[in-house]
């Protein structure tokens, strides 16, 4: 593969692909809506077939297709990841997009929640990893991309545990992707950044409004405003492209910022 794009700290802004690539089968996590189920359409537009899962399945949410199988998978349940490998069957790409948010001053965030994002954000995406590194590894070929945020850039307030949660898979990502490059299997990150749609932090059991402290009111209101109208935001689509060319890029480059407001952080960076 030849690759024309700048190389900017380790990021990738642009990938341009001179091959023809080959069209594979494609794992997501998280296809219920957001990044991952533009994902999923934007894979199968380009010829792939895709596996997309969530917790609870939901019909018309995708095109009908022989080349579309939507499964049940809760990436927090062990059981539920080798239900969905065995009947998913060999896969080329695994994208762990599958992720919650919470927002709240830290001290008044429960550890209950703190414990629900990394079960999900981060020991989710190393359970689902850890399964399907085998196949992998003996096949000699394989892309894992993990999606994290561009909180990982620049740290924002008010979300400590969500960002600790992102972070933990970026060191992860990068270590994991020396230790499988010697059995030929390539692994990604890819760096949304904001995007109003996804709804950030407003999971029915994690409610913002329960931790800001009348303490940090003030503090927290411009902030919430910010997200309510950011000044540059990433789309669906932006993340669905930025994880097709990480899925197929061949080289060794490990981050893909996603996003004009990810990009932004990672070019200021």
């Amino acid at each position: 593969m030849t690759d024309d794009s700048p190389d900017i700290g380790g990021y990738l802004f642009c990938v341009n692909t001179k091959e023809d690539i080959v069209m594979k089968t494609v794992l997501i996590t998280g296809s219920s809506s957001g990044y991952g189920l533009e994902t999923a359409r934007h894979f199968h537009a380009q010829g792939w077939t895709v596996v997309a899962t969530m917790r609870t399945p939901r019909e018309g949410i995708l095109p009908a297709s022989d080349r579309i199988r939507v499964l049940p998978l809760d990436v927090t349940d062990a059981s539920s990841i080798a239900a969905a490998l065995e009947a998913s069957g060999p896969v080329d790409v695994l994208v762990n997009n599958a992720g919650i948010g919470v927002a709240g001053a830290f001290e008044a965030t429960p550890m209950s929640h703190i414990r629900k994002v990394f079960e999900t954000n981060t020991f989710g995406v190393m359970a689902m990893t850890q399964a399907i590194i085998p196949q992998f590894r003996i096949r000699g070929s394989g892309v894992v991309v993990n999606v994290t945020s561009s909180a990982t850039l620049v740290p924002m307030p008010l979300a400590a545990a969500y960002t600790a949660s992102k972070m933990a898979i970026e060191g992860f990502t990068g270590s994991l992707a020396h230790e499988l490059q010697a059995f030929g299997v390539r692994v990604k990150l890819v760096e949304p950044g904001y995007a109003p749609s996804t709804r950030f932090a407003h999971n029915t059991e994690l409610r913002v409004e329960d931790m800001i402290p009348e303490a940090y009111a003030s503090f927290a209101q411009p902030i919430f405003a910010g997200f309510a109208n950011p000044a540059m935001v990433t789309k669906e689509t932006d993340v669905a492209e930025a994880v097709w060319h990480a899925a197929n890029d061949t080289s060794a480059r490990l981050r893909y910022p996603a996003g004009a407001d990810a990009v932004a952080l990672a070019r200021a960076g």
